[in-house]
């Protein structure tokens, strides 16, 4: 396979491990044009399917992650279209980046997120989509949409759900707040948690040690722990777009980009 090196994000196979690097200034925030990319990068797994056994997910900026949706774009979005054209474009937005996460949560390789710093919004979304999450002590992890009058849209709630109980999933949603990758570990959401910066080296190595495994044994096992809830996450699109069109929500969005703080999506 040709490596793609791409404006927002790139991959390449080494292999029998499928490496998708995020690259996108300043914190990997997806918007249309990483959407696009993401998107090619869905079809490049399928076709690998039959030579990869692995997928890791890092970011190569020190800022984290990834810091979620593109909101000065959703912002732009919102100043440039009517009320009825906002809403067909969100459900659109959504609708396809929903596609590429299924695809990544559904595909028989097994999957890495290795995470440091900001893991945030949608960003924690994709890493919800991965099998395992390789964090180094940096790490966050926070769904802020809340503060928006928003919903996370990127398959979050189901995904958490899936994964972690009940309190914490509330905690996370209603509070808005950011919890250490210490504590995510405690919660089962981490699998590994190491030094700052050995974050994509431990999860090469786990790769690594995967690919040693019978492929059809770890396909089939993967399919029967994981369930896609392919029906709440129909769900989460419906109720994201019934409160987007809200203006108590463009309000905030014009808060966050007339913001001068360096980096308004924290806490």
């Amino acid at each position: 396979m040709t490596p793609f090196d791409g404006k927002t994000l790139s991959w390449k196979l080494t292999g029998q491990v499928f490496e998708l690097a995020l690259h996108r200034q300043p914190c990997n925030e997806i918007g249309s044009a990483s959407l696009e990319e993401l998107e090619e990068f869905a079809v490049q797994l399928k076709d690998q399917a039959s030579e990869a056994r692995v997928l890791i997910i890092h970011s190569q900026l020190p800022a984290g992650f990834s810091a979620g949706a593109d909101l000065r774009e959703t912002y732009r979005l919102l100043q440039s279209l009517t009320p009825a054209e906002r809403a067909a474009g969100v459900r659109n937005f959504l609708e396809r980046i929903h596609r590429v996460f299924n695809c990544i949560d559904a595909s028989p390789l097994i999957t890495l997120a290795a995470v440091h710093g900001v893991v945030f919004g949608g960003g924690f979304e994709l890493a919800l989509t991965c099998d395992m999450i390789v964090a180094d002590r940096s790490a966050r992890f926070c769904f802020p949409e809340l503060r928006l009058g928003l919903i996370p849209g990127f398959g979050g709630i189901p995904r958490l759900k899936r994964d972690l109980s009940n309190s914490l999933v509330r905690d996370l949603l209603l509070t808005g707040r950011s919890i250490s990758a210490t504590k995510a570990t405690a919660a089962g959401l981490v699998s590994q948690l190491v030094g700052q910066g050995e974050a994509l080296r431990v999860a090469r190595g786990v790769a690594a040690q995967i690919t040693k495994m019978d492929c059809n044994a770890t396909t089939a096992a993967k399919r029967f722990i994981k369930p896609i809830p392919y029906e709440e996450l129909r769900q989460e699109i419906d109720l994201f777009c019934e409160l987007f069109n809200r203006p108590v929500v463009e309000a905030a969005l014009r808060k966050f980009v007339e913001s001068s703080d360096v980096q308004p999506y924290l806490p």
